[in-house]
């Protein structure tokens, strides 16, 4: 009877205790679960949405109401260009509205004498509104300011009212027909190259 031995060769033996300590080691961990989808936060609310719509709405409003009023404005242009009738010698003409640019006047026109030389400007003036008349002369004259208040001051007569200062003097004449006729002196160094300026208006009474 023959007997065979054979030469097993193996690690040393583990005990129980590091037996347990690996499988302790090697378990997987019960509360990971790789599958299970994250909280995803709730999206913030759109606050600036419904500001912005307000804010739009808004400027139309004001572009709408821009547009009419402009045409509102364009509308009454052209209704006045219309009634604006032009005629000869510069007279313009709306409804019963008549002016006239190119007018030269006369003492009797104006209701007092006219200064000896005084040139006449051409933004004198005749209007003629409701059967009424009114006359704006301008006048220019190299001479002093004291010169011209001496003249006007003995054409107006003592009845006359009358104001004169430094910068200025007036005098108002009653012209008979309901019209009075006001006379404005004034001479400045910076004002028509330091010549004496002089305004005759004469109109209906007040």
């Amino acid at each position: 009877m023959r007997y065979s031995v054979c030469n097993l060769q193996a690690g040393p033996l583990k005990t129980s205790s590091e037996r347990f300590h690996e499988r302790e080691m090697t378990m997987p961990d019960p509360t990971y679960n790789p599958a299970a989808p994250q909280p995803v936060g709730a999206p913030p609310k759109k606050s600036g949405s419904s500001a912005l719509k307000i804010i739009l709405i808004i400027v139309g409003i004001f572009v709408v109401l821009g547009v009419l009023v402009i045409g509102v404005i364009g509308y009454g242009v052209w209704r006045v260009h219309k009634a604006i009738q032009t005629g000869p010698n510069g007279q313009v003409k709306i409804g019963n509205f008549t002016a006239n640019t190119n007018n030269q006047f006369t003492e009797s026109d104006l209701g007092i004498a006219i200064y000896p030389g005084a040139e006449q400007q051409k933004d004198s003036l005749r209007m003629s509104l409701g059967g009424k008349t009114m006359i704006t002369a301008n006048y220019l004259t190299p001479d002093s300011k004291d010169q011209v208040i001496a003249f006007y001051k003995d054409k107006a007569g003592p009845n006359a009212q009358s104001m004169v200062t430094n910068d200025m003097a007036q005098f108002i004449v009653d012209v008979g027909g309901g019209d009075q006729t006001t006379v404005m002196i004034t001479q400045r160094a910076n004002m028509h190259n330091g010549e004496t300026s002089i305004t005759i208006v004469r109109a209906p009474k007040s």
